[in-house]
């Protein structure tokens, strides 16, 4: 498989000569509350890591505290908004 074709969308790729258009997955339809809800996520997560990072440059004992390893807190701040 291509490159371009992993990163062609589902309704794209169905998009060939024959293929009826009224089969692609309706699945792909976002919503503005769904977009919103997803823009809320990303900004907790941006946010938690943020504070995450504070503490733990501020009062590094209190990662000792909350039975935390100073790589795992690492990894944390390191992932990006996006990733869980």
């Amino acid at each position: 498989m291509s490159k371009t074709t992993i990163l062609v969308s589902t309704h794209h790729s169905l998009a060939q000569p024959g293929f009826p258009m009224s089969a692609a997955p309706a699945s792909r339809r976002y919503s503005l509350s769904n977009v919103r809800q997803l823009v809320s996520l990303w900004r907790a997560r941006r946010r938690f890591r943020w504070d995450l990072e504070q503490i733990a440059e501020n009062n590094p004992h209190l990662i000792d505290d909350i039975g935390l390893r100073r790589w795992q807190i690492e990894a944390e701040i390191a992932k990006r908004f996006w990733e869980a």
